[in-house]
């Protein structure tokens, strides 16, 4: 692996990212500093503490900023689920994202476990 982006959950991830912004264009404007804003944040910082992580250089603290990103990924996911109860997701989004969220942590935990292995 020569980056941080050939990892398949940092892809991944940025894809969510994109997600994340086009369906909170449609979210009511009385939310755009509350939970757009909330939701881009903790969606953005997914792939971004996988980058950061990746570039300390050492696999303890790599492991400690995916461990961060998942934190992330479940900040995202709690906030979806509001978004649902408010009636701002639609079913199809909800559940496409949602799907999205299953994997990616899957996959972040795959990355921590082998990070953990093969640290001193």
């Amino acid at each position: 692996m020569k980056s941080y982006k050939d990892l398949i959950v940092w892809q991944k991830s940025m894809k969510l990212v994109s997600e994340i912004y086009k369906v909170t264009r449609n979210f009511p404007d009385t939310e755009k500093f509350g939970l757009v804003s909330q939701m881009r944040r903790s969606a953005v910082s997914i792939p971004s503490n996988i980058a950061e992580g990746y570039g300390r250089g050492s696999k303890v603290e790599y492991a400690r900023y995916v461990k961060i990103s998942r934190g992330s990924m479940y900040e995202l996911d709690t906030q979806v689920e509001i978004a649902r109860t408010q009636d701002f997701l639609n079913n199809e989004n909800y559940k496409k994202i949602t799907g999205n969220l299953e994997e990616i942590g899957r996959m972040l935990n795959g990355l921590v476990s082998a990070l953990q292995k093969t640290s001193p």
